[in-house]
């Protein structure tokens, strides 16, 4: 919780602002706030709210305003954060940490600044307390006499603080800094003399001298002007300094000294030494036997900054290499962002860069959990795009994740994907995907980064082909048969130093606070063992706490157990660390980071981890708050969270008894969103199963917008989806796992040549362990009509013919009518027209019976695609309009779209062009409303074979285009 008077009156909280409403109670807010921990009698908030005579009922008013602040703190959980609204007879305090106010900040800032002994120190706390400010103070309050005094003496003190950030960046020779600062701030207040002082030295001292002398002469007449009189001492005694060519001291106000006489006129200007600069350089020069300083601040402790001191590493003597291939508009890059706040590891990137020479380098970084071999890789790669061309990619081995590591093909299909490969043309095997992989990267120059690789031989698997790539592998283990087999170049990575220990903490909690206590912070370093993990958590901790020492918390560390054990045990020293952590975490936050340990999946929104610990999405969100702002999980999209491997561990220690709990709340979560997500993509669609008996229906359930959204979600989920119903799986929770996998079929529809079939084959295994032949039928249904689209039509055959038998005997009309109707699909292919023609018939006559209007129509249209192959066009034109008959307009788009696309290739058959072009094109323009790419090909395609009209080709081309780049 954070209080601000600088800029408007507001409460912000770790949900967002609170609503405070009208302008009033903003004013009795900021009058509270503004003598925080002392009463305010109601007189004086009545002054405060009122400009004239205040209204009989002002007091009725104010204490309706106190009610409804006290209740919205109430909400906000102040009392947890100190905050209280106390009634003191005829008097209101509001007491709150001084910390929790954004002008007792600045105020303690400003006093920290003229504490430093250094310019440099001092512009970092004079440029922090300005940060505060993001607007005029006391915006969006009633102004009352008391309000508008203390408005402007806190602009006053902003001002004040202005021309002591130019007065630091002058000391430091930052002559053009101080220039611009306070240009901006002139011009808004042009009558202030001071400022128009400082800026008119500033520019003399940057080698501006003309301009300097222009400002003195624009203020004079500004003076003049509007008020009547002459420029005061601190104007005059510029103007004479610069006339003579003698700024005064870098950095100090000028000297009271007797006006200069204009007619004396100006002198030579001489720039005297330190000046900073001369009128020709149009910059700051180097004062003799003084250190040069970067004009971003201050140098950084000894290796901070992800070594921004050090020169850049050599690049490799790569061979040129040809371009990409012609149709690869942008280089790949699968890599994630840059890591935050790399600290030290000179003699490793360097070692990497000369690993990365060469002929096709595999560069091997190994080292302890925690350690930061990722952070490295990254860093390292992020550093050296120019080395790449043709791009990057970059893939999670989970060898040491519990959610267990990623299928060879898989890894193997983002990667083609990622390099233009059409998904059909992906292999299924891994020797042939791989092959295909190597054959494509032979001439380019690719960096592939293997991150978290268990074994040697996942990783021989995985590299590319050509001379001119280099792969970046990091693991836990040496991996000394990569060594072996393929050269790899190891790069050891081990704990920070102490130095690099201390420089990370100082990029957390800031410079100053660390060299106030060296020996301390140096302890500090020691203690957590010098992984970055822990040296962070233990930063987010001190930095939370301003008021806490770096002894006090080294003491603490200190009696932990097992701390010399760090470098010996992958977790030790983390779970070290993070107990500390935690046990100064609310309870709501501890129960939220133990249940997070137990879920299955890699990410988590409010709603997962609300299913998990069993409570509301409002609830959980402000957890995750707290979590991520002690470094415990990380915010990698908005309203998207992740946990490190090390604390996953540690989080599941916490209390594992309720492993089973938190499992079934998370797979009951899925069910529940996955239903309101294929609701929303396809409203027209009859609900796969009933519930199970013991379904926990969760307190809230994501809504979705649109079809796009509830699409987007499942895409999205897709690999949590599949974890979790693997973790299902393995639990003996048969009957939430195939309802998991079976729930995603509108995604499977949409994107049906996506790999769906090992995922479906986990769903066909559940359903038989639970013996539940609906759920069988249901499966075996779906996963036929999957093979059947990737070609496997023999084994789609074999699974479909016990669908619909195992339909009838569940009960089941309506699934026994789709299975039919893939069954048919399949029969037809295989030459098998008449049976094929009277499953449908039997499906139609099913669907009819139930009254179910989408199955019918489902069911039409397939028959109506068989009439069509078989070359009966009447037939087929009759059932399709049939089918279009029975489906509103709001019908799913895509199977109108292949309705329409059956219609116009039926007229163009009966030798109707004209209407045939015309359904056809209408089918298409249906088809790329949706999005449905497939759909839109299909119908473009049967209109090229009787049109060469070039809008047709394009939208064909167009269509094809997005579908490459959405597989």
């Amino acid at each position: 919780m954070e209080f601000r008077l600088l800029g408007t009156v507001s409460v912000e909280t770790l949900t967002g602002p609170l609503p405070l409403g009208p302008a009033k109670r903003r004013s009795l807010l900021a009058a509270l706030l503004l003598s925080a921990n002392t009463p305010v009698s109601l007189g004086r908030l009545t002054e405060c709210l009122w400009d004239d005579e205040p209204p009989s009922q002002a007091r009725g008013v104010i204490q309706g305003h106190v009610s409804r602040l006290r209740a919205l703190l109430a909400g906000a959980d102040a009392e947890a954060y100190g905050v209280e609204l106390a009634t003191l007879g005829d008097a209101y305090v509001l007491r709150a940490p001084e910390t929790l106010l954004d002008s007792q900040r600045f105020e303690e800032l400003l006093m920290l600044a003229r504490e430093q002994r250094g310019p440099a120190d001092a512009v970092l706390m004079l440029k922090e307390a300005l940060s505060l400010w993001q607007g005029p103070a006391l915006s969006g309050a009633f102004a009352g006499p008391p309000l508008r005094v203390a408005a402007h003496s806190l602009e006053e003190s902003r001002l004040a603080t202005v021309e002591q950030l130019a007065r630091a960046y002058g000391a430091l020779g930052e002559h053009h800094r101080a220039a611009a600062l306070l240009t901006a701030e002139t011009a808004a207040h042009p009558l202030r003399e001071s400022l128009a002082a400082e800026l008119m030295l500033a520019l003399f001292r940057a080698g501006r001298q003309s301009e300097a002398l222009d400002r003195f002469h624009r203020t004079r007449r500004l003076l003049a002007d509007e008020l009547g009189i002459d420029p005061g001492h601190e104007l005059a005694d510029a103007y004479a300094l610069i006339l003579r060519g003698a700024p005064g001291p870098t950095g100090a106000a000028p000297p009271k000294s007797a006006e200069a006489s204009p007619a004396a006129g100006p002198s030579p200007v001489a720039v005297p030494p330190g000046s900073g600069g001369s009128p020709g350089d149009g910059g700051p020069s180097r004062v003799a036997g003084s250190p040069s300083r970067s004009t971003e601040g201050p140098s950084p402790v000894a290796g901070d900054g992800a070594d921004a001191a050090a020169p850049a590493p050599p690049r490799p003597p790569f061979q040129a290499a040809p371009p990409s291939p012609a149709g690869e508009p942008h280089p790949v890059d699968l890599l994630p962002r840059a890591p935050r706040g790399f600290h030290g590891r000179a003699a490793e990137l360097a070692a990497l860069s000369r690993s990365a020479a060469g002929e096709a380098p595999v560069c091997l970084v190994t080292g302890p959990a925690g350690v930061g071999k990722t952070a490295l890789a990254l860093q390292w790669a992020h550093r050296n795009p120019a080395l790449f061309p043709d791009g990057r990619l970059f893939a999670d081995l989970r060898g040491f994740s519990a959610a267990g590591e990623p299928a060879l093909i898989d890894v193997l299909r983002e990667f083609l994907l990622a390099l233009g490969v059409s998904p059909r043309r992906v292999p299924e095997s891994v020797p042939a995907a791989a092959a295909l992989f190597r054959s494509l990267t032979a001439r380019r120059r690719l960096l592939v980064v293997l991150d978290n690789a268990r074994d040697s031989a996942t990783v021989r698997t995985l590299l590319p082909g050509g001379a001119g790539c280099v792969t970046l592998v990091t693991s836990r283990h040496r991996l000394e048969g990569l060594i072996a087999s393929d050269a790899a170049r190891p790069v050891p990575l081990d704990t920070l130093e102490t130095d690099d220990g201390t420089a990370l903490l100082a990029g957390v909690l800031g410079e100053e606070r660390v060299l106030a206590e060296p020996v301390a912070a140096r302890r500090l370093s020691e203690l957590c063992g010098g992984l970055p993990l822990a040296l962070r958590v233990t930063a987010a901790r001190l930095a939370g706490r301003p008021r806490w020492t770096l002894a006090a918390l080294a003491g603490e560390l200190a009696d932990e157990r097992g701390r010399l054990a760090y470098l010996d045990v992958d977790d030790t020293g983390v779970a070290a660390a993070l107990r500390l952590t935690v046990q100064h975490l609310p309870p709501g936050a501890v129960h939220q980071l133990a249940r997070l340990g137990h879920h299955p999946g890699g990410h988590y929104d409010p709603y997962t981890a609300a299913a998990l610990a069993g409570t509301d999405p409002v609830t959980a969100r402000a957890a995750l708050e707290r979590l991520a702002a002690a470094h415990l999980v990380t915010e990698t999209a908005p309203g998207r969270w992740v946990l490190h491997d090390l604390v996953r561990l540690y989080a599941r220690s916490l209390d594992p008894a309720s492993a089973r709990e938190a499992l079934i709340g998370v797979l009951d979560h899925c069910i529940a969103t996955a239903l309101a997500a294929a609701d929303t993509a396809e409203p027209g669609g009859e609900p796969c199963f009933v519930l199970p008996e013991d379904f926990r229906r969760p307190s809230a359930v994501q809504d979705f917008a649109d079809r796009a959204e509830a699409m987007r979600w499942l895409a999205t989920e897709r690999e949590d989806l599949a974890l979790t119903a693997l973790a299902a799986r393995e639990a003996g929770l048969d009957d939430r796992a195939w309802r998991i996998i079976l729930l995603q079929w509108p995604q499977m529809v949409w994107r049906v040549r996506d790999s769906w079939s090992p995922l479906l084959e986990l769903a066909l295994e559940s359903a038989r362990a639970e013996k539940d032949a609906y759920a069988e039928s249901r499966v075996l249904t779906l996963l036929g009509w999957v093979l059947t689209e990737e070609g496997r039509t023999a084994e789609a055959a074999a699974l479909l013919e016990r669908s619909p038998v195992l339909a009838r005997e569940a009960g089941d009309p309506l699934g026994e009518a789709t299975a039919l109707v893939n069954l048919a699909v399949v029969q037809a292919e295989l030459g098998e027209l008449p049976i094929a023609l009277e499953n449908c018939a039997r499906a139609i006559e099913l669907a009819r019976g139930e009254g179910d209007r989408h199955t019918e129509m489902l069911t039409l249209q397939h028959l109506a695609r068989m009439h069509l192959t078989a070359h009966r066009p009447q037939e087929a034109l009759d059932c399709a309009r049939t089918a279009l008959d029975l489906g509103p307009e709001h019908e799913e788009a895509a199977r109108r779209s292949l309705l329409l696309a059956v219609c116009g290739e039926a007229r163009l058959a009966l030798g109707d062009e004209e209407d045939g072009v015309r359904l056809l094109d209408r089918a298409a323009q249906e088809a790329e409303r949706a999005g449905y790419d497939e759909g839109a090909v299909r119908a473009l395609e049967a209109l090229l074979r009787v049109s060469s009209r070039t809008e047709f080709r394009r939208r064909h081309d167009e269509a094809l285009r997005r579908l490459a780049e959405e597989s």
